[in-house]
């Protein structure tokens, strides 16, 4: 066991094609590299088609079999992440269309929390009150809820693009579309997402306002031990 780092390091350091010869053959330290370096983005992109935790899981593994039996396929054009993310996509597609057939309702759950706009409550409340943490979980759902509730081909290059941080060229890649469409497709879903969200962000932040009774009593008695009374 004392190699087992120094083995490790060796495998993270490869490129994509050797990673992906190792993986092939079965070498579990390539296996755990590839699959460390590409849960949460696939995660998120089966996500961004199904909204279903449970779905969107499945498919993730479901892709990770497929690909690791047809590793001999990948030829390093593109890198070996974004070839799994188009794997993982047309595999989100053929289930949310297997759903769709069954009659079978969407259920919207866990996604990682997008932090974007979360500064605008931060400089408003006390990021250790109780308050403000009602605030920040008030805003997750609201958020997770607008991001669902964008069209699925908005969605998915908003995920792609906006949370998990890949280029336009990448995104074009793995949703195979072209680079306009990935740029149109952004911007339309940025612009319903700040729609959604500045039609209830004053009624959110109103609502939290009336849970913040300790720290009004604190500033007024602070106010009276200021003037002495």
């Amino acid at each position: 066991m004392t190699n087992m780092p120094q083995n490790l390091a060796a495998v993270e350091k490869m490129d994509d094609v050797e990673l992906a010869r190792r993986a092939a053959n079965r070498d579990p330290l390539a296996v755990r590299t590839i699959t460390t370096r590409n849960n949460q983005r696939l995660f998120r992109t089966a996500w961004s088609v199904l909204r279903n935790h449970a779905d969107a899981e499945e498919v993730v593994q479901e892709a990770y079999l497929k690909a690791f039996n047809s590793l001999e396929t990948f030829d390093g054009n593109s890198s070996l992440s974004t070839w799994l993310t188009r794997i993982v996509y047309n595999a989100a597609i053929d289930r949310r269309r297997a759903i769709q057939r069954r009659h079978t309702d969407y259920l919207k759950q866990d996604i990682a929390i997008f932090e974007e706009y979360q500064s605008r409550y931060e400089t408003q409340s006390d990021l250790r009150s109780p308050e403000s943490e009602l605030l920040r979980k008030q805003f997750s759902e609201l958020l997770k809820t607008a991001i669902a509730r964008l069209p699925n081909e908005y969605r998915s290059v908003f995920v792609l693009r906006d949370i998990e941080g890949m280029s336009v060229s990448e995104t074009a890649e793995a949703l195979q579309i072209k680079e306009a469409t990935v740029k149109s497709r952004l911007f339309r879903a940025r612009r319903e997402l700040r729609k959604h969200l500045e039609l209830n962000f004053e009624t959110i932040f109103a609502d939290a306002i009336a849970f913040a009774g300790a720290d009004c009593d604190a500033m007024t008695n602070r106010v009276l031990c200021a003037l002495n009374i």
